[in-house]
């Protein structure tokens, strides 16, 4: 289901206006349905039922407090990469006994918070990691559980740099090595053994590099079962992808059956970490038109949005569909193609390119798929505060970050004496 719904030719998420969202807020501003959260998480929650899983939400996707209490209160785990997502996850009502840490670099004074906080895991990305660990464990008197994050070496048939399975990424411990870093982290005192984890990209479509990444570390926990080193999980990671435009994205049944059938008769709780696919659709950017500049070449739509908002487009030259909400001061009139960019000094400052659309000044527009990596992302570049946050809930829009203000962005700076 599309996230904009029309009704009597006014667009809407769920029962409210957009129209109605930007006079209230202000643009630029995202737009989040709780409804969308809530169907997207529980397409896992059907795709998984019947065997012991947990759906451990990625909070570097969006890590509003809203949006991560919406999952809370429907259960989830997360899935964190730094001691400031830890604090987000506890004070959005988060259980830390159903949190795993990821990340190449975890500081001391991270893994120091994350043992106090009692999480479920640390996903152990290099053998440096594991002897720091265990040395700090030691010293506060704990023994912390992990997983090796191993690389299976799976092409995972995305875009470079959001491959992290393969064996020249910066993530995760060579497939190769794992045994025998398992082995060392057997004899480590201050360490208990409860998984193994993988994750091999975002963005995926193709369910397939999933399901032979699951079938190598499948294997590679068989290997070390005959050793005695038993595991209470196997963490898949997450990755599935969304439609922006044309992709053949399945629904979430789909794209999980073939990794689920590799693991048919096992007794151990399967941990995935999907992050956009379940916030990704369900939020939008909306931007609001301030200059039309006509050219011989190309006509320009300047928006109140800009790269420093939504910086997918500019770093990943990803697309994202851009719609115009209501007929505005332009029904019936002829549609020009345009460059949608925003205001900031950088030629890269685009949000859409060549995109078909009868606009005129004042216009607002939808750009779609933006509730992953969006305001995760953005930035105070040029000076701009960061933009306001809405969750709809039926009938009800509820600001959940309020805009940001210029005297903020320099409140914590000093002038030289």
């Amino acid at each position: 289901m599309s996230l904009i719904q029309i009704s009597n030719d006014v667009a809407h998420i769920e029962a409210v206006p957009l129209a109605d969202i930007a006079a209230r807020f202000g643009t630029p501003c995202y737009v989040y349905s709780r409804r969308a959260l809530t169907a997207a998480f529980e397409a896992y929650r059907a795709a998984l039922a019947g065997r012991s899983a947990r759906i451990c939400y990625a909070v570097k996707a969006n890590s509003n407090l809203a949006i991560l209490n919406v999952f809370a209160k429907l259960g989830a785990g997360f899935d964190i990469v730094s001691g400031g997502e830890l604090a987000r996850v506890i004070a959005a009502d988060g259980d830390p006994g159903k949190i795993v840490f990821s990340g190449v670099g975890k500081s001391r004074e991270e893994m120091r918070q994350a043992l106090t906080a009692g999480i479920y895991c640390f996903n152990i990305e290099s053998a440096s990691e594991l002897e720091h660990l265990n040395t700090l464990a030691g010293e506060m008197g704990k023994r912390a559980p992990i997983a090796l994050r191993v690389n299976p070496d799976v092409d995972p048939k995305t875009h470079p740099y959001i491959s992290t399975g393969l064996k020249s990424a910066k993530f995760g411990v060579p497939f190769e090595t794992a045994v025998e870093l398992y082995r060392r982290a057997h004899d480590l005192p201050h360490l208990e053994i409860r998984g193994i984890a993988c994750h091999i990209g975002s963005q995926l479509l193709d369910p397939q590099p999933a399901a032979d990444a699951a079938a190598k570390v499948i294997g590679l926990v068989d290997r070390l079962g005959v050793e005695g080193i038993q595991f209470a999980h196997i963490d898949l990671g997450g990755g599935m992808g969304i439609r922006y435009r044309d992709e053949a994205a399945l629904p979430t049944a789909d794209y999980l059956a073939p990794m689920l059938d590799q693991l048919k008769g096992r007794t151990e709780m399967l941990l995935v970490e999907p992050g956009r696919s379940l916030v990704g659709n369900a939020g939008l950017l909306l931007t609001r038109v301030e200059i039309l500049k006509h050219g011989e070449e190309k006509n320009f739509a300047v928006v109140d949005a800009a790269m420093n908002d939504l910086a997918r487009p500019a770093l990943y030259d990803a697309f994202h569909e851009i719609r115009k909400v209501g007929a505005g001061k332009t029904a019936g009139a002829e549609a020009l193609r345009y460059e949608i960019v925003g205001p900031i000094c950088e030629s890269g400052d685009f949000l859409g390119h060549d995109r078909e659309l009868a606009l005129a000044e004042g216009d607002l527009l939808a750009i779609l798929s933006a509730g992953a990596y969006g305001m995760a992302m953005s930035s105070n570049y040029n000076t701009r505060p960061r933009v306001a946050e809405v969750m709809v809930d039926d009938t009800t829009p509820h600001l959940i970050r309020r805009r940001e203000t210029v005297a903020e962005l320099f409140a914590g700076e000093a002038l030289l004496p």
